[in-house]
């Protein structure tokens, strides 16, 4: 337990006035005009095996490296922050060999020698907390470092369900990207049967990240693979695929065509905007100002389905018709039901 004193100091230095000013935070990765990176803040990628998540973030080291664009990815290391740390928890230093050559040629560099401002640690044959602390010894012992990218973020943790593991490696990571002023980049697998991130680890990493990137195989063709914001504090950004070359190098695909799945896909209808719904509503009540129960059902699946590409049963729609009346979205008249294009969500 912390004594009287140390209390009275940490309380000191978390106070906050209104007089006090801050500079915004260094942005050291964009993709376009969408902030992903800062100094002082902690981002991921996500998504299910085999979607080439590590491909996307070799690309994202790589632009880091050259200071340069990759893929979308542009980096805007200052000069005092240029070092970067890649940290794999998961493969063999063989195939960590790989993925080093793969971000040395993204990055347009001599493959003949070692980049002087990239660290590269290969930490599989460790145990989850000797990990951590490794981590955190090079993070705090490394001068001008910038980016640290930890693939396996989950190899920190003995149990990625245990709660009280998942809030103490998020408040390290909130902590060492505070005081070192770096940016983390992390990467999470999805759970297999959803798009949700795995375990207590994955909602505090929700909750916690700036951004969440979402790496997917595209349904139709299983060689590309689409980048895309799962949540973001800043704007979002236009979707982009990459196939992998004939160098096994992840590609950008310029004219890339985002089709709208009709494939059964289920959602949480309680996070989608207050624009998403108007518009889904509009096209339902578009022909009829109201249309009855047995209607409603079927017209919402249909329109929820052509403006977000998915689909869903008729337990999940009916959940949906008592949530869009519980926000008054829809009203019932008599045995009829309209639009209220003034509902306040």
């Amino acid at each position: 337990m912390l004594s009287n004193e140390a209390l009275a100091e940490l309380w000191s230095q978390a106070r906050l006035t209104a007089t006090d000013k801050f500079d915004a935070p260094p942005v050291i990765l964009r993709v376009g005009n969408s902030i992903i990176g800062t100094l002082g803040n902690f981002s991921a990628s996500t998504g299910k095996a085999k979607s080439k998540k590590t491909f996307n973030v070799c690309a994202i080291v790589a632009a880091a490296l050259s200071n340069d664009t990759v893929l979308r990815y542009v980096a805007e290391l200052p000069d005092t922050n240029r070092k970067i740390l890649y940290v794999d928890t998961e493969q063999s230093p063989f195939h960590c060999g790989r993925i080093l050559n793969r971000i040395i040629r993204l990055a347009g560099l001599p493959q003949a020698e070692h980049p002087a401002n990239l660290e590269f640690l290969v930490l599989r044959r460790y145990t989850p907390s000797v990990r951590a602390e490794i981590i955190r010894q090079v993070i705090y012992n490394t001068e001008g470092l910038g980016l640290v990218v930890i693939d396996g973020i989950r190899d920190l943790a003995y149990d990625i369900n245990s709660p009280s593991e998942a809030t103490t490696l998020i408040s390290s990571l909130m902590q060492w990207t505070d005081e070192r002023q770096i940016h983390i980049h992390t990467v999470l697998h999805l759970n297999k049967g959803d798009d949700n991130t795995r375990g207590h680890l994955g909602t505090e990493l929700n909750n916690k990240a700036e951004t969440i990137l979402q790496v997917t195989k595209d349904d139709f063709d299983r060689d590309i693979s689409t980048v895309q914001v799962m949540c973001i504090r800043d704007m979002e950004f236009d979707p982009f695929a990459f196939r992998i070359n004939d160098d096994v190098l992840p590609e950008l695909i310029e004219e890339y065509s985002f089709q709208k799945s009709t494939t059964s896909k289920s959602f949480d209808y309680h996070e989608l905007s207050a624009e998403q719904h108007r518009e889904a509503l509009t096209m339902l009540f578009t022909e009829s100002g109201s249309v009855s129960y047995s209607k409603l059902i079927t017209a919402l699946r249909k329109s929820y389905a052509d403006v977000l590409g998915c689909s869903f049963g008729e337990n999940k729609v009916k959940s949906l018709k008592t949530f869009l009346e519980n926000k008054r979205m829809i009203l019932k008249e008599g045995k009829s039901y309209r639009f209220n294009p003034d509902f306040s969500y």
